[in-house]
């Protein structure tokens, strides 16, 4: 019931008003920085001195005019020149819908060319984020019509809640393609998505491995420690090295957990969303688990001078990243 709420919520132009008054907008900087490229580059810069890598997200999804779509590349563009500039260790994740794929898939292509030609040239890396299951077939159909014309510095991202993923990871192993690997945070009915949380977490457990054993350079994106020890367990058994795959955590999100995983010699990159639409996608992180909305504020208040006022008990992290 909460989750469908703040599903419902995050479409809401009147609630984002609201929001936008309260203290909720200040708390949000924590896992949105900024609005701005520039806010963007100073968090990567900052993770890379704490031996994080970093992906850069721009908010937005489900644009429907060619200037806006053109907008959001042009913004992308931005952020690989400051990479290749600074040499950052940082890639970029994008969404199909946000370039302009229902406008046309030609139109789709034109756009997201000027991104991935870009990437080329400073030697960087496309992720795209996967949407609602409206749009998982379309979104690996172009994803498998750019490799198969030659594009590798690109990788998609696939979700343990759908039921058809295990069959989506064992192509992409075929390929040899990069995949990130979440749980999953649109609402799905039953007949696409396990709706139990045992299932996905079994579903995540059973792909983590697949990707760690035939995978290339897989990614597990997840803050949940039992996840996260699965996949470490996992990786231990099979005697392969530690870089064969990285961990990725969202931005502000269970940051102790992100120190230790560097620490004990994993990768790790943190996922940075940026940008004006910040609302939508701060509610479908509290949808994706609804204890974090007491994650948000313990997360803010735990650093604060009062932090004592919030029980350490109450402060865990949320799952897998959305996207």
């Amino acid at each position: 019931m909460l989750r469908d709420s703040l599903i419902s919520l995050s479409r809401s132009a009147t609630a984002k008003a609201l929001v936008t008054k309260t203290p909720l907008r200040a708390m949000s900087r924590r896992f949105v920085p900024g609005e701005s490229v520039e806010s963007l580059v100073d968090t990567i810069r900052e993770a890379n001195a704490a031996g994080f890598s970093a992906t850069g997200n721009y908010l937005g999804e489900s644009v429907h005019d060619e200037p806006n779509a053109r907008r959001a590349a042009d913004v992308y563009l931005r952020v690989f020149d400051a990479i290749g500039a600074d040499r950052l260790d940082a890639n970029v994740s994008l969404k199909f819908t946000q370039l302009g794929q229902d406008i046309s898939e030609r139109f789709l292509g034109d756009n997201l060319g000027r991104v991935l030609d870009r990437a080329d040239e400073v030697d960087s890396f496309v992720r795209f984020d996967m949407e609602s299951s409206e749009y998982t077939q379309r979104t690996l159909d172009a994803f498998e019509k750019l490799w198969s014309a030659g594009r590798r510095n690109i990788g998609v991202v696939l979700q343990s809640y759908l039921h058809r993923t295990v069959g989506d990871v064992a192509r992409m192993n075929r390929l040899g393609a990069r995949v990130r690997l979440c749980k999953g945070a649109y609402a799905e009915p039953a007949s696409v998505a396990f709706q139990e949380r045992t299932k996905v977490d079994d579903s995540f457990v059973e792909l983590m491995r697949m990707l760690l054993d035939e995978g290339t350079c897989p990614a597990i994106a997840t803050h949940d420690e039992r996840m996260i020890g699965a996949t470490i367990d996992h990786h231990s058994k099979g005697g392969f090295a530690a870089d064969r795959f990285e961990f990725q955590m969202l931005h502000g999100v269970r940051r102790d957990l992100q120190r230790q995983l560097v620490a004990d010699g994993y990768r790790l990159r943190i996922y940075v969303p940026f940008g004006e639409h910040w609302y939508p996608y701060l509610m479908r992180r509290l949808a994706e688990r609804p204890a974090n909305v007491l994650f948000l504020a313990g997360s803010v208040v735990q650093e604060s001078p009062l932090g004592f006022l919030w029980p350490k008990a109450q402060r865990n992290g949320g799952g897998g990243d959305g996207h």
